[in-house]
């Protein structure tokens, strides 16, 4: 599973499918801990993603 802030990987993920995971983070200009306050919220949004084989990109704000 990739996790990045880079719309280009929102891009690959449409076209290569899975794998991998994509999580793209759609925050803007933010700091490492408003990422981090993201990614411990949505834990469990993650693991349902991570567990469905037919899903590639997950857009987390």
């Amino acid at each position: 599973m990739i996790v990045s802030k880079d719309a280009d990987m929102h891009d690959l993920s449409l076209i290569f499918r899975n794998p991998p995971k994509v999580v793209w983070i759609r925050l803007g200009n933010c700091s490492t801990r408003q990422v981090e306050h993201l990614l411990r919220r949505e834990y469990q949004t993650i693991q349902l993603f991570y567990e469905d084989e037919s899903s590639s990109l997950l857009g987390l704000s």
